[in-house]
């Protein structure tokens, strides 16, 4: 079943590739549970379907990096971007994107958290198995506040400007 709007994020956990220890994180891939990432805040969480491919490293996370100061100043502590992918190759595509400081760059590996969310979907006949639907939310304390969920192949209502237009 898909989340919806009201749902509160089920359990679970995305994987960083922290670049220098500090914080209780070692340098490398780190563990970080949901609830913890969202108790007591708002966040964006987006998610797309690949590290490395053209929409989303053209537009999807270049929209939020661009933003960020805005999505800032309107109360997001945080903005997450999470894939099917491993943290490693999350932490590489984090370097090319220069989202250090501004977006976190989470995998899920196994895409696990993708299909608790009821997002995922197979492109296995594509040889690319299966992977994240591109969608956007804003999520406050653990509740989901707005989910913006694109058509397959599409791109046009989980950018950064929609949600900044939805914070107000």
């Amino acid at each position: 079943m898909t989340i919806k709007v009201g749902d509160r994020l089920p359990d679970g956990a995305l994987s960083e590739f922290i670049e220098v220890e500090g914080n209780g994180c070692t340098v490398g891939p780190n563990e970080f549970k949901i609830d913890a990432l969202t108790k007591g805040k708002k966040i964006v969480i987006f998610g797309l379907p690949g590290a490395f491919t053209p929409t989303c490293s053209a537009k999807h996370v270049p929209s939020y990096v661009a933003n960020f100061d805005k999505l800032k100043a309107k109360g997001v502590a945080d903005v997450v971007c999470m894939s099917v992918n491993d943290a490693f190759v999350m932490g590489a595509w984090a370097r090319d994107q220069h989202a250090a400081g501004k977006v976190r760059m989470m995998g899920d590996g196994s895409a696990a958290y993708t299909k608790a969310l009821g997002l995922e979907f197979d492109l296995t006949a594509k040889g690319l198995g299966v992977r994240c639907q591109r969608f956007s939310m804003l999520i406050d304390n653990g509740v989901v506040k707005t989910l913006n969920l694109e058509a397959p192949g599409k791109y046009e209502v989980s950018d950064a400007d929609t949600m900044l237009k939805q914070l107000g």
